[in-house]
């Protein structure tokens, strides 16, 4: 009975022996060199493209708000209107004193002319025509200088309805009706904000420039669209993580190193049209540096760390066996790394199942798509 129950159990021990000693299968990608657009991410803060304070110019009572806080204005919209009575006052009584200087003049050179004709029928002097003369220009100065009071009273009129200077967004009113209104006054009556499109401000170390410049100097990258002669495009990381979903541009880079950080300011413009980015907020801002070709990449699961702080990854041999091979890495893009040194074209790197195996040890490699979610498995 045992000998009977041993012979048919003997296969299935058999397969579970062989299933054993099998390799076990692991994921794994093979190397190759392709062109990658290689990107650069910065910290930076998102700033309005315009700002402008509402002051008053002209002193006097707030009677009206005429702007819903938090809402768009378009250039010129009345925001407040100052108490105008007084201005009007001034400005009637400037037209007045014009009239009144406008009638001198019209005598002054009335007597002008009659004296211009007696002196040439001698019949007066030469110095009561000089006299005449005189008023005359003199009537005609003061009816200038009543033209500039009347416009200036014009101008003080217009002043009293305040307009917003430039299109944007209106942030709280920190005045109401009834308060007075001083040019003088710290305070503005509120703000503008131009956010449609707005900058991100972010930036870069001169080292990291400088090796930018080097890089493209010796063209290991090249202009993305150089032939179209496109602009360095940029995306933006908002605080969450998510992508914005619209492109921006470069727009420049600031002249002036700052000898405390040893950084330079950059700007980026980007679209804006539902307001989705508001100033002061924190993103990350990606810039696209160029095209590189001939590129090694491999995905950041792929590495491990030494003892020493080196980087390595498992290299599946001809042999089957799974061996640590030691490389040099560039910079990270996205979920993947660029590696400089250690790997060559038709490599089969280990992107998946380390805990299967011990350093050395038989392995199946199986292929894995690059671009495939994997489960972050870093040993070391």
């Amino acid at each position: 009975m045992a000998l009977a129950l041993a012979a048919a159990l003997s296969p299935v021990a058999a397969r579970a022996e062989s299933d054993a000693d099998a390799p076990p299968p692991v994921g794994v990608v093979t190397v190759e060199r392709k062109e990658m657009v290689m990107t650069k991410d910065a910290p930076g803060r998102i700033a309005p493209m315009r700002i402008a304070e509402v002051r008053p110019r002209v002193s006097g009572i707030v009677l009206e708000r005429a702007f819903e806080q938090g809402s768009l204005v378009e250039k010129g919209a009345v925001l407040y209107r100052i108490d105008p009575t007084q201005f009007q006052i001034d400005l009637d009584s400037a037209r007045a004193a014009l009239a009144k200087a406008e009638a001198i003049l019209f005598n002054a050179d009335r007597q002008e002319n009659r004296l211009k004709a007696l002196l040439n029928g001698q019949t007066t002097t030469q110095s009561q025509y000089d006299l005449a003369l005189a008023a005359e220009r003199q009537a005609e100065a003061d009816v200038l200088a009543q033209k500039a009071a009347v416009r200036r009273a014009e101008v003080n009129l217009e002043y009293a309805t305040i307009r917003a200077p430039i299109a944007g967004r209106i942030g709280r009113a920190l005045v109401t009706e009834g308060a007075l209104a001083s040019q003088d006054q710290p305070a503005p009556f509120a703000t503008i904000q131009q956010l449609d499109p707005i900058y991100a401000d972010f930036t870069q170390s001169v080292s990291e420039m400088n090796a930018l410049k080097e890089e493209m100097e010796r063209g290991g990258l090249k202009p993305k669209d150089a032939a179209k002669g496109a602009v360095i495009r940029t995306r933006l990381i908002l605080e969450n993580g998510k992508t914005y979903p619209l492109e921006g541009k470069l727009l420049f880079s600031d002249v002036t190193v700052d000898p405390g950080t040893n950084q330079v300011t950059l700007r980026a413009q980007f679209p804006n049209p539902d307001a989705a980015l508001l100033p002061g907020a924190y993103v990350r801002v990606q810039i696209e540096e160029g095209v590189r070709a001939n590129t090694i990449v491999v995905p950041r699961q792929a590495v491990q760390r030494n003892n020493a702080g080196g980087a390595e990854v498992f290299v599946v041999n001809d042999q089957g066996r799974a061996v640590l091979q030691p490389v040099r890495l560039g910079r990270t893009l996205g979920d993947q790394v660029v590696v400089e040194e250690g790997l060559h074209t038709g490599n089969r790197v280990v992107v998946e199942g380390f805990q299967k195996f011990m350093s050395g040890g038989h392995v199946d490699p199986q292929p894995v798509s690059p671009g495939r979610p994997q489960a972050r498995a870093e040993r070391g």
